[in-house]
């Protein structure tokens, strides 16, 4: 097993300073893994310790590991066209020029504030989505990252299979794998708390995404909770080190490790973001969650980082989290270019 001493010492470094209350992780060296817990699973309105198996809300995580996967199968199957509008799918949607290349590239120009969403039933939101007008002049030539894409992107997996996203992301992807400990619905007890206030209480094995509250089993941006030990077998997969062609096959796993978007020169691939190293041809696909979730694969090296955190305990205002989590990435790039 590799050193990653960079790395783990920006995680203990990390709590240490309060960043975060702990963090369960990963290091992924081949056939070998190094998995650890730091800190502690919650600091109010008591203490108390994390444990193995611990499951964490993965906020955008979710879209990497269900909704992405999802529709690169119906790629596969010849179910879902990547240039093709996603009116033809989904005809509700007012654009009918955007395409499932723009939605999962972040490039479709889609934008706009939605008054009281937090307070909306589960179809007026989903309605409301679908009648945001889209920017021309970002379409295709800029990525604006956004939930709302991969939200409509779970609605045309619905119109396709019949059936609501999450269940099918449970059917299709979390059960072939055998994650035993990943869930949309986990048990409040195995799963780590995030926010905490006097007036609500503990938010916990409740998805902390409001949009994911109020859509329920329609949302496919977020939602999901997972224990570190199942990401490393979603990261195996995605990594080519274990075959379960029932999920994704090979050769669409390689193909997710290059540009996705219409120019191919923005730098993000389908569903997932690229971080391009210096004089190499194949990048590190990433991708982060708001609670303080974060994934990194380098199949080139057949190293991987899962890191799973609950940055928004107590409370979800926390600035200094985000500086922190560039320097983990930073450190953990700089550990696998030095192993």
């Amino acid at each position: 097993m590799a050193t990653f001493n960079r790395t783990e010492a920006l995680i203990n470094q990390m709590v240490q300073d309060r960043v975060i209350p702990g963090a369960s992780y990963a290091l992924i060296d081949g056939a070998e893994c190094h998995i650890e817990q730091v800190g502690v699973a919650q600091v109010k309105p008591a203490i108390k310790p994390l444990w193995p198996d611990a499951m964490y809300d993965l906020a955008s995580v979710t879209k990497v590991v269900g909704t992405t996967t999802v529709a690169l199968q119906l790629m596969h199957d010849g179910q879902l066209e990547i240039d093709r509008p996603v009116h033809d799918y989904l005809t509700t949607l007012r654009s009918t020029t955007i395409t499932s290349r723009n939605l999962m590239t972040h490039t479709s120009g889609l934008s706009g504030y939605i008054p009281n969403r937090n307070a909306l039933s589960a179809d007026a939101l989903l309605a409301a989505i679908q009648r945001l007008p889209i920017s021309s002049r970002n379409r295709n030539h800029r990525v604006v990252y956004t939930d709302l894409g991969l939200i409509i992107m779970g609605q045309v997996i619905e119109r396709i299979l019949g059936a609501a996203i999450q269940p099918i992301i449970t059917a299709r992807v979390l059960q072939p794998l055998g994650l035993a400990h990943t869930s949309f619905q986990p048990q409040p007890a195995q799963a780590v708390p995030t926010t905490y206030s006097l007036q609500a209480g503990l938010l916990q094995g409740v998805v902390h995404d409001p949009k994911a509250r109020v859509l329920g089993e329609h949302c496919g941006s977020a939602g999901l909770f997972a224990s570190t030990a199942d990401l490393v077998r979603f990261s195996r997969l995605m990594l080519s080190q274990i075959d379960v062609p029932e999920v994704l096959s090979q050769t669409t796993i390689a193909s997710l490790y290059q540009d996705w978007t219409p120019n191919q020169h923005l730098r993000r691939s389908f569903g997932w973001n690229l971080w391009h190293r210096p004089d190499e041809t194949m990048p590190v696909i990433f991708h982060t969650g708001y609670t303080g979730t974060l994934l990194m694969l380098d199949r080139q090296r057949q190293q991987g980082l899962v890191f799973l955190s609950n940055r928004v305990h107590p409370v979800a205002n926390n600035s200094v989290f985000l500086p922190a989590r560039r320097r983990l990435i930073a450190a953990w790039l700089a550990d696998t270019v030095t192993n």
